[in-house]
């Protein structure tokens, strides 16, 4: 049972403890001015508070009337708890319920993994902004998103991996530099990997002797994890010249590429009968593929 709860607030009641929270975080820790930490927009936003079983306030979040998610912030004791993602995930909650299209957001940098692993993608260049470094991301909350650029697509495997309940199907040309060798791909899988639900990531490859080449690290992730993780080559002429590539899992996920050599493609995150095709499909393909013996070498 969680140690907190979280609570929607009014923001002219609730201010002082919205202030306990924000004023610790963004000025005291992050030395943000205290001027730029409250602003016109404030009064006017859908605030949440997160509280500790006594009560006390431990973090904040907002929903601005522009649909941007902000001033998320936890007391330090608290990060790592979960405190984030349960606010993140009422915050996106009170977006469908005004049937917003999608939310933005300015993560600092260092928060741009835990954003990706709830569906946000990045966009534009990063920028500053009260002396930290930002980049934009947007989620959609109705209907694919576009994936164009690399990092936009780490996110994208980032965001599927974590909503992953117990499964992932990944057909790939040679484990996708670039893509799969990410260290937050990588991070993501990991994560997956030992988090104790009997998951499992299967693999099918087009060339599995290229990641042996590349000493690609997904092999030796897989390594110290073998009964996660599964890969197969695929053998029939059809499956071979087959040109797509693509992530789902068991969730309603999926990225899709249409030229596997790619990273333009769309993903969702809510999408079950998109994930459901690609998993049936990669089911048979993986039927008749052959398994990657020469892994065995490798410990795998």
């Amino acid at each position: 049972m969680a140690d907190f709860r979280v609570e929607s607030i009014d923001y002219a009641s609730g201010c002082d403890d919205l202030r306990r929270v924000r004023e610790a975080v963004f000025v005291q820790e992050q030395q943000v001015p205290v001027e730029e930490e409250w602003d016109a927009l404030d009064p006017l936003c859908r605030h949440v508070i997160a509280r500790d079983a006594s009560g006390q306030p431990i973090g904040t979040g907002r929903l601005t009337p522009e649909r941007k998610i902000g001033r998320m912030a936890v007391l330090g004791p608290w990060r790592g708890r979960g405190v984030g993602d349960a606010m993140l995930l009422a915050l996106l909650e009170q977006a469908r319920q005004q049937r917003w299209p999608e939310v933005s957001l300015h993560a600092q940098v260092s928060a741009e993994p835990f954003y990706a692993r709830h569906g946000f993608l990045p966009y534009g260049e990063r920028f500053w902004e009260a002396g930290i470094e930002h980049q934009s991301m947007r989620r959609r909350l109705g209907g694919a998103a576009a994936v164009e650029l690399a990092p936009v697509a780490v996110a994208a495997v980032v965001g599927l991996v974590t909503q992953a309940r117990r499964s992932l199907s990944i057909y790939s040309r040679e484990l996708d530099p670039g893509l799969l060798d990410h260290p937050q791909a990588l991070e993501a899988l990991r994560r997956f990997a030992i988090r104790g639900r009997g998951g499992e990531v299967r693999i099918l490859l087009q060339d599995a002797a290229a990641p042996q080449r590349n000493l690609a690290p997904l092999l030796g992730l897989a390594q110290r994890l073998p009964s996660v993780f599964a890969f197969r080559e695929v053998s029939d002429p059809v499956d071979r010249a087959y040109p797509s590539a693509f992530v789902a899992n068991d969730a309603g996920g999926y990225y899709f590429r249409p030229l596997g050599h790619r990273f333009d493609g769309e993903t969702d995150l809510e999408s079950p009968g998109r994930a459901r095709q690609l998993q049936e499909e990669f089911a048979r393909i993986w039927e008749r593929a052959r398994p990657c013996s020469e892994y065995r070498a490798l410990g795998i």
